[in-house]
């Protein structure tokens, strides 16, 4: 696999991840009550608890995206 190859596949990982991101954050915002009700009875959590754990979701996916995808895809481009 050559560089221009490399960085493509960073570049469709990043636009992919980034996507699922902002679905989820979506999803999170404008189903809060509906995702806490069902995820609560689910695990057997308090609701708020269930907000507190996918905001905290969000957050890790958000960095997990930026140290696995932005970062290798931004370096990809400074080499090339």
């Amino acid at each position: 696999m050559d560089l221009e190859q490399l960085t493509e596949l960073f570049k469709w990982m990043t636009i992919i991840s980034c996507g699922l991101l902002a679905l989820s954050a979506v999803l999170v915002m404008l189903l809060k009550d509906a995702l806490c009700k069902m995820h609560a009875k689910l695990f057997g959590m308090k609701e708020q608890d269930v907000l507190i754990a996918s905001y905290t979701y969000l957050g890790n996916f958000k960095v997990l995206i930026i140290i696995f995808n932005i970062v290798p895809y931004i370096s990809l481009l400074v080499i090339g």
